[in-house]
C-alpha cells in the first residue's frame, strides 16, 4: 500500500482527488493539508510514501514546500500537481528533487500512475509541461536579479531594496535595467510580470 499526503487549498478538488485515489487498490490517502505551511507537520505525523502538492497554496507554495522537505531530509517522494504550466516551475521542481509533475486537469489514472512511478524511484513528467519548459530555455536572470524583481513585484521601493540588500540605489536600478533588457520589457513592472508568468521568480 502506497501512503499518500495530499495538499491542496481547494477543498472540493482535494476531496475529489482523495476519493478517486482511494478507489485504487494500492493507494491510500493518509493525510490532507489545505495550506503549504501545514505540510511539514503532516509529513512528520503520518510518514507518507508520496506527498502530492499543489503549487498555488496559502502559507507556502508547493515548490517552497518541496524544497523545505528536501532540505529536511524527508523520505517521501514529491509529486507536484498544478494548473500552471510555467517552465520555470518545472525546472525549480526538478532542482528541489521533485520526482513527479502532473497537470491538474489530468485524469486520475494518470496521477495514480505518477504516484506509483515516483514511489518506485522513477520520474513522471507531464509531456506537455516538459515540452513547454524545454522550448522556453533556461532562466536568463541571475539570483540577484530575481531577488530584486521579487521585491519590486511586492511593491518595495528602490531605496528600500537598496537598504535590504546592502546595495546602492544606482546598483539596484542597474540590476533592474539588465533584467528588463534580458526579458525584452520596457518597464520594471512588465519585467516582473514576465518573470512571474515564466515561473522564474
Amino acid at each position: 500500500m502506497i501512503r499518500i499526503l495530499l495538499a491542496d487549498d481547494e477543498h472540493l478538488i482535494r476531496g475529489a482527488v482523495a476519493a478517486l485515489l482511494g478507489l485504487e487498490a494500492d493507494l491510500e490517502v493518509v493525510a490532507e493539508a489545505g495550506r503549504g505551511d501545514e505540510v511539514a507537520a503532516a509529513v512528520a505525523a503520518h510518514d507518507p510514501d508520496v506527498a502530492v502538492l499543489d503549487i498555488d497554496m496559502p502559507g507556502a507554495d508547493g515548490l517552497t514546500v518541496a524544497e523545505d522537505l528536501a532540505a529536511a531530509g524527508a523520505r517521501c517522494a514529491v509529486c507536484i500537481l498544478t494548473s500552471f504550466g510555467r517552465p520555470g516551475y518545472l525546472r525549480r521542481a526538478m532542482a528541489a528533487g521533485v520526482r513527479g509533475f502532473v497537470a491538474k486537469d489530468a485524469p486520475t489514472q494518470e496521477l495514480a500512475a505518477a504516484i506509483r512511478k515516483v514511489h518506485e524511484g522513477g520520474r513522471y513528467l507531464d509531456a506537455e509541461l516538459a515540452a513547454t519548459a524545454m522550448a522556453a530555455g533556461d532562466n536568463p536572470l541571475t539570483e540577484r536579479e530575481r531577488e530584486i524583481l521579487r521585491l519590486t513585484g511586492a511593491g518595495t521601493e528602490t531605496a528600500r531594496i537598496a537598504t535590504l540588500l546592502h546595495l546602492s540605489e544606482g546598483t539596484v536600478r542597474n540590476y533592474l535595467s539588465t533584467a528588463m533588457s534580458k526579458l525584452g520589457e520596457p518597464s520594471r513592472f512588465a519585467a516582473v510580470r514576465t518573470a512571474q508568468e515564466m515561473g522564474w521568480i
